[in-house]
């Protein structure tokens, strides 16, 4: 099996793998390049999909708690800081607040470290990523 600097280079250029996802996608495929390419673009393509799952998923659960009513506001928090805060009223359950919602899942489900937060008028805190791992844990 001849794995060269060039064939990793060449990999590397077609796809947007590292040098280093290069090599083992070479490996695995015996140093056949085209096949490497296909071997990344596959894991690519179920990454991608994965993580407009987990962000439809996650729109879905804010718009569920939001249907149950009593919610005051969205927190999206990045390391303990917040980024965004969306105020939650009745005109709010509509379209308007779906546009920003689908933006804020997908979002959040490309960057981890964000968490959405729902506030109830009672004070209550719902924490839809905790619910998410919950979900997910459930389903396995």
């Amino acid at each position: 099996m001849d794995i060269s600097l060039e064939k990793i280079d060449t990999v590397v250029a077609r796809t947007s793998a590292t040098f280093k996802e290069a090599k083992e996608a070479l490996e695995k495929t015996d140093g056949n390049v085209v096949e490497a390419i296909i071997l990344i673009e596959d894991n690519q393509t179920s990454w991608t999909d994965n993580m407009s799952d987990k962000g439809e998923r996650m729109v879905d659960k804010v718009k569920e708690i939001l249907r149950k009513g009593n919610a005051t506001k969205i927190t999206v928090k990045k390391d303990g800081e917040i980024i965004m805060n969306i105020p939650v009223n009745a005109a709010a359950l509509g379209t308007i607040i779906s546009a920003p919602l689908a933006l804020v899942g997908v979002g959040t489900a490309l960057l981890s470290k964000c968490t959405i937060e729902i506030q109830k008028e009672d004070g209550e805190v719902i924490n839809i990523n905790n619910l998410m791992e919950k979900d997910n844990e459930d389903n396995h």
